[in-house]
């Protein structure tokens, strides 16, 4: 091959990656600009929310600190509240799993073989 054809290779080749890279910065850079204006609506709607006004979280109280009889009642209230939320829990997969195991059949539904 002469040499005027490896040129031409490449440069057709080094022209190639050139568009490449370009097309490549063109998506880039609409992606970023998008995600800008996202980013810029987002801090719209949080300064909407004025979480400046919100209400302050109470105060923290070490446990050393208070009396022994109060946080045995908290301790208990709190563990029944869980066993409250886990018999709920588990009443409603009881129930879904009744369901799934009671559908109502009807022989009129099944396939005649």
């Amino acid at each position: 091959m002469p040499i005027w054809s490896w040129i031409l290779i490449w440069t057709l080749l080094v022209a190639g990656l050139l568009t490449m890279l370009a097309w490549f910065a063109v998506r880039l850079f609409r992606k970023l600009t998008a995600t800008f204006g996202a980013l810029e609506d987002l801090g719209d709607q949080l300064s909407e929310l004025d979480l400046d006004a919100a209400v302050a979280p109470a105060p923290f109280h070490p446990a050393v600190f208070r009396n022994r009889r109060d946080l045995a009642a908290a301790i208990d209230q709190a563990r029944i509240q869980r066993a409250y939320r886990r018999a709920l829990r588990r009443d409603l997969s009881i129930s879904r799993g009744k369901l799934l195991q009671h559908t109502s059949y009807e022989p009129e539904d099944r396939p005649s073989c």
